[in-house]
């Protein structure tokens, strides 16, 4: 069996996965291969794929599948699995510490003190303690972040639509409904037909005046220009983000230019930790595939 690693993982995972056959990073063996292991880079298309005859398995170290033209897969027989539960903790961490950064102005700040300035009248901070949090999207990443909203002393609400209780807080019936009066929103989503665009002129307007948009979700669950207006009006007062609709984003990309952001590279799942995750969930699963061929 030929195991291609066809984006980074830990360095470690080769030397582990050839208890099951060849590995290698060569992507000129792509025609040849058994198991493709991806993360964000690679796109499985159906080209992709059909450049693939060997195929069996696809596994996206990752949450998302939005990469993955599952549909097609599934027609070339070919079994398809991500690694929900790996990142939780490593993309949560990350869309708390922009939740903090925002109301602390630690980028504004810290630039202010690398060019001299000392901008202590200047930044007027703000608590999290006691502020509402709405999760848009309920699964292993916004659990993690509930929970640490409330060791801060957030309130928590939530959209999705299933009604299927949540024990870290009241799941709403609409995202309108979800989103209105909370300070912060986090957005927590896969990317389909859906929720893609889901933040939008609409839905900002539902939003309390000054509230702030975080986002590890995905990048093109927001309508950018829209997202832009309302940084610039105020009726947003931050949006941060770890999250784009390519990567890098283009140079145009409009909120590159806009006002009051905090923008980080899509590392949300990037910690050591994780990639060690990501690789045991990996074994885990090559475990299970050659055990039913």
């Amino acid at each position: 069996m030929l195991i291609l690693i066809s984006d980074a993982f830990d360095a470690s995972l080769p030397d582990k996965l050839k208890t099951f056959g060849e590995v290698t990073d060569d992507k000129s063996q792509l025609p040849d291969a058994d198991v493709v292991l991806i993360r964000s880079k690679t796109k499985c298309t159906k080209e992709y794929i059909d450049g693939a005859p060997n195929l069996k398995l696809i596994i996206r170290g990752g949450v998302g599948l939005d990469n993955v033209d599952r549909e097609y897969a599934a027609s070339k027989g070919i079994i398809v699995h991500n690694t929900p539960k790996a990142s939780a903790i490593a993309v949560a961490e990350l869309a708390f510490a922009l939740m903090i950064a925002v109301p602390n102005h630690i980028i504004t700040g810290h630039n202010g003190m690398k060019d001299g300035k000392w901008l202590k009248k200047e930044l007027k901070r703000t608590e999290l303690c006691c502020k509402s949090l709405c999760l848009v999207g309920v699964g292993n990443i916004a659990t993690e972040v509930a929970i640490r909203a409330k060791a801060f002393g957030m309130s928590v609400k939530a959209f999705r639509k299933s009604n299927k209780p949540w024990d870290q807080g009241e799941v709403k019936a609409t995202l309108a409904e979800a989103v209105e009066g909370a300070d912060y929103v986090s957005l927590h989503t896969p990317l389909t037909d859906e929720t893609r665009g889901m933040i939008n002129a609409e839905t900002i307007g539902a939003m309390k005046d000054g509230a702030v948009l975080v986002n590890t979700g995905r990048g093109d669950c927001v309508v950018a220009e829209d997202v832009k207006a309302a940084l610039e009006s105020g009726k947003l007062k931050a949006y941060a983000t770890d999250v784009w609709p390519s990567d890098p984003p283009s140079d145009d990309y409009p909120l590159l230019q806009a006002p009051n952001t905090v923008m980080t590279p899509h590392i949300g799942a990037s910690s050591k930790e994780n990639l060690l995750r990501i690789g045991e969930e990996v074994q885990a699963k090559i475990t299970t595939f050659v055990g039913r061929s």
